[in-house]
């Protein structure tokens, strides 16, 4: 799977795929850029349907959601959709007859809440949301699999104070020759789950947990493909109130630079030296943020995700994951680290 940008990109796609599999049809599908993501959990029992939660992606759409990191509860999503994401779980579930687990994903674009996809079946997710909800859904479904009804194990909405994040582990660093892009296509080997009273602390948990800690000082490199330029301006002000050292290449420097945000340029590894491949192998950058061109080309940015992999330099291939990141970066600074049980969490738990 990929997400074709214009004809050049068909054309290049095509090739490949007739290569590969001549034989099988090309599908095809309107892709909605910028829509935000979102996948609820169900428990039903033929009749009645419970939703525990409704989890946000915090990448945007276009990203395989086994992939993208996501929010419980919502930061973004309106309860108006939110209850229309429950909504459109419990009917589907009751049409299709579903006895156990459920999960539905969504999504939503201008304001309108999409259905993307219903799998009759546990989701990777379901641990997870079991987790931050203190409600143990595999149990809970198979009790309903043996001929229990949700009206007999008292299951209600419940409201918590905390917010989990989950994020995807991904085994890059065990294949150094692949460029490690987020795309329709699933990579990620595991998942971890970050808690914390608010929502950016999570997220600053949650990459802990995958061992590539964001720094909370230092310098960021962004380089950033020209569709993405527009969606960088929030996050590269966070790094700058926050007094990090901004490097970046030529374009981004200039679209930064008439946003009233200074950086200093540093060079591709095809514009001479010193460049962005030696300042990594130097210790010189202690985050990344590159998001792709979205076309091979002949410099393409591939070497800069795949340096920072061999030299242990956190990387963020997503505009929407860089904010949060920042997010993240100034709840921790601001705050100190706490650190509870899972049973302390779930006592804040309110009907």
């Amino acid at each position: 799977m990929q997400i074709i940008l214009d004809e050049e990109m068909l054309k290049q796609y095509v090739a490949l795929a007739v290569d590969v599999s001549p034989d099988r049809p090309l599908l095809i599908d309107y892709f909605l850029e910028d829509a935000i993501e979102a996948e609820a959990d169900a428990i039903s029992d033929g009749k009645e349907v419970f939703v525990p939660a409704v989890m946000q992606h915090i990448e945007y759409a276009g990203i395989h959601s086994g992939d993208s990191a996501c929010v419980i509860p919502p930061v973004i999503i309106t309860d108006e959709q939110q209850e229309l994401i429950r909504e459109y779980t419990r009917k589907i579930a009751t049409e299709l007859n579903v006895v156990g687990l459920m999960n539905m994903q969504f999504a939503i674009y201008e304001g309108i809440v999409y259905i993307l996809e219903a799998n009759p079946r546990a989701s990777r997710t379901v641990p997870l949301v079991s987790k931050v909800c203190n409600i143990p859904m595999a149990k809970v479904a198979t009790q309903i699999l043996l001929g229990k009804k949700l009206s007999d194990l008292n299951l209600r909405d419940r409201k918590f104070k905390y917010f989990g994040v989950k994020e995807a582990v991904f085994p890059f660093n065990m294949f150094p020759d692949v460029d490690p892009l987020l795309s329709p296509e699933m990579r990620s080997t595991g998942e971890v789950l970050g808690l914390a009273e608010n929502y950016g602390l999570a997220f600053f948990k949650s990459q802990e947990a995958t061992q590539t800690s964001l720094p909370v000082e230092g310098t960021v490199l962004i380089t950033i493909a020209e569709r993405d330029k527009r969606k960088i301006i929030e996050f590269a002000r966070n790094f700058r109130d926050m007094k990090f050292r901004i490097l970046a290449t030529e374009g981004t420097k200039h679209f930064l630079a008439e946003h009233g945000i200074e950086s200093e340029l540093i060079k591709k590894v095809h514009e001479g030296r010193p460049n962005i491949v030696d300042a990594i192998k130097n210790g010189e950058i202690d985050l990344i943020v590159n998001t792709p061109a979205g076309k091979t080309s002949e410099y393409d940015d591939s070497y800069i995700r795949k340096n920072a992999i061999k030299y242990k330099v956190p990387y963020i291939t997503t505009t929407s994951a860089a904010l949060a990141a920042t997010r993240g970066i100034k709840e921790r600074r601001n705050g100190a680290y706490q650190v509870k049980s899972l049973q302390e969490y779930h006592r804040e738990i309110r009907d």
